[in-house]
């Protein structure tokens, strides 16, 4: 562990002299990488400071025990230096695991109502909701792309990006099946029905992460429909994007203008080609996705949210918490943090 450390923080200190040379001064590009890196490993190298200053005064400790007068206040002062280094170790151990590449990025959110008809897409509502009130708390910015609302309330299909700091640290196990057991509005005899919504998170790309040829995609243009204020379906503004090699389709009409549509239509179309390319990766490594928590999949049932019992359970990690009218007004925290902790484990069990 140690020459692990050793080895971050002589690379900071390189970053710290490049950011400090003249010569860089006047690359933006360069600076706004260095200091990218700098900001990912500040954590780490600050952390292993307190650590070695621990270490030497757990040594400095240890010869006053010696001293007749100094002894017993040595003692004491060894024993708390002893307990703050088994903590740091603990706290090195999880600031080592590798990084998720993609955890400081913003995201794109896609729900859609699956199994259940009109109550399905009432709880997609629900989720859209949900993740807005928590978006909150976490003072990140939310811009709705696109959304095909539902006649019996809710959204068929609401796709949203989330802006700020780490949102694919925190959203990213929230991808599959989210199943919802309660009374619907138009049950008139009081029955419980079992409906499901699906998430898909994805890390928002920029130009340097993926690369399609335009040659790739085709474009068609439509008159827009639905809710979307004045004007909005009046004119052929709507877009429709396919990508050819994948057969991912795309579509935008939240916005008036058929550019602004083009322009948001294809950053989803890259975030879903970068989410398969991630995708078939790790089915080739095999282990990553084995050992990760959920596959991500649609598919997956990956928790239960039971209004009668107000009980939400995630079934990757069997955890569960009678507090799920808390939890969708935003307090998603407890979830989130609970997933986060059991990722660590097997990481630390994995390295």
């Amino acid at each position: 562990m140690i020459e692990r450390l050793e080895i971050i923080k002589k690379r900071y200190e390189e970053l710290n002299n490049q950011l400090l040379d003249p010569n860089n001064l006047s690359n933006i590009k360069l600076t706004t990488e260095i200091s990218k890196e700098m900001s990912d490993l500040e954590e780490t190298v600050q952390c292993y400071n307190q650590y070695l200053k621990v270490l030497s005064g757990i040594d400095e400790s240890r010869e006053m025990i010696k001293d007749p007068e100094l002894g017993e206040i040595a003692k004491e002062e060894l024993e708390t230096l002893e307990n703050e280094k088994i903590e740091i170790e603990k706290k090195l151990e999880l600031l080592l695991i590798p990084k998720d590449p993609n955890d400081g990025k913003n995201v794109i959110v896609e729900i859609r109502g699956a199994a259940g008809g009109d109550e399905a897409n009432i709880f997609a509502g629900d989720l859209y909701r949900m993740y807005l009130k928590y978006a909150e708390k976490q003072n990140w910015k939310v811009e709705v792309m696109s959304e095909e609302y539902s006649e019996g309330g809710g959204f068929s299909l609401i796709s949203f990006l989330v802006k700020g700091k780490n949102v694919y640290s925190k959203l990213k196990y929230e991808s599959g099946a989210h199943r919802v057991q309660r009374v619907p509005v138009t049950e008139t005899q009081g029955r419980i029905h079992t409906s499901t919504a699906t998430v898909l998170v994805m890390p928002e790309v920029e130009d340097i992460d993926i690369e399609i040829k335009q040659s790739d995609i085709r474009v068609d243009i439509y008159r827009s429909s639905g809710c979307g204020g004045q004007g909005v379906n009046t004119t052929d503004s709507a877009v429709r994007m396919t990508h050819i090699p994948t057969g991912i389709v795309v579509t935008c009409q939240n916005e008036r203008s058929q550019i602004q549509n083009r322009e948001q239509a294809l950053k989803v179309l890259k975030a879903r080609i970068y989410e398969e390319t991630l995708r078939a990766q790790e089915e080739e490594l095999g282990t990553e996705r084995r050992n990760k928590i959920g596959t991500g999949d649609r598919s997956e049932k990956i928790r239960t949210y039971n209004y009668p019992q107000n009980r939400i359970t995630d079934h990757r990690i069997g955890f569960t918490i009678m507090q799920l009218d808390r939890v969708m007004e935003g307090d998603l925290e407890p979830i989130i943090e609970a997933l986060i902790t059991e990722d660590q484990k097997r990481k630390l069990e994995e390295n």
